[in-house]
């Protein structure tokens, strides 16, 4: 697991350490392929599944919170925390991502090549609901290791970042580094919390026996 931590997180470094990231032959031809399949069934799910993405992370941190008020565990209302302070911590990495790149969205980009489903006037790289749909299953994964809460989080992250590049709004590139980006915050924020309680315990400990 710590080897997959640290790969993880030196392909988003990588990525991100490229002076330009604007569309090459193979991200233009691949987000042609992607954005052209205009089928009933997936256009629309691909509309349906975008607009779940802050609605699905926002209802993941209020109900593990609300269940553990509840029922009166600490650890619930941990991981509630925990689950909040990587959300705020990946929108911020995200918008100062955007802001620091300015790549405008592929249908303006190529207009005559890609045809956009979704009215955005916002900066393209990296996909900013890719990164939050990775974050909170990465998250998610990471405090509930369980393949019944780990296989539908990819299976719905997957599907987001798909749905950007389906509604023509992103590039592959957005969306991979996207997917990197939240992943990689979703690890360091549970490296940094799992770190604090180790720190309060040991804490805790010396003043129990001081006593």
């Amino acid at each position: 697991m710590l080897y997959l931590k640290y790969t993880i997180i030196t392909l988003l470094l990588l990525w991100l350490s490229q002076s330009k990231l604007y569309a090459q032959n193979a991200d233009i031809e691949l987000l042609q392929r992607i954005n052209s399949n205009d089928s009933e069934f997936w256009r629309g799910y691909s509309k349906a599944i975008s607009n779940t993405t802050t609605y699905v992370s926002l209802s993941a941190i209020a109900g593990v919170a609300t269940t553990g008020l509840i029922k009166n565990d600490k650890q619930l209302l941990r991981d509630a925390l925990y689950l909040g302070v990587n959300f705020g911590t990946n929108a911020l990495f995200t918008y100062s991502l955007k802001n620091s790149f300015r790549r405008a969205r592929p249908g303006i980009t190529y207009p005559a090549q890609i045809s956009m489903y979704e009215d955005v006037s916002s900066l393209s790289f990296p996909s900013g609901h890719t990164s939050e749909a990775f974050s909170t299953a990465t998250a998610l994964s990471l405090k509930y290791p369980e393949w019944y809460i780990i296989a539908p989080a990819y299976l719905w992250a997957g599907s987001v970042g798909y749905s950007r590049m389906n509604l023509g709004v992103h590039f592959p590139s957005d969306v991979l580094v996207g997917a990197l980006l939240g992943a990689g915050t979703a690890f360091l924020t549970y490296e940094l919390n799992g770190w604090l309680q180790k720190k309060k315990r040991k804490q805790n400990s010396r003043i129990a026996l001081s006593f």
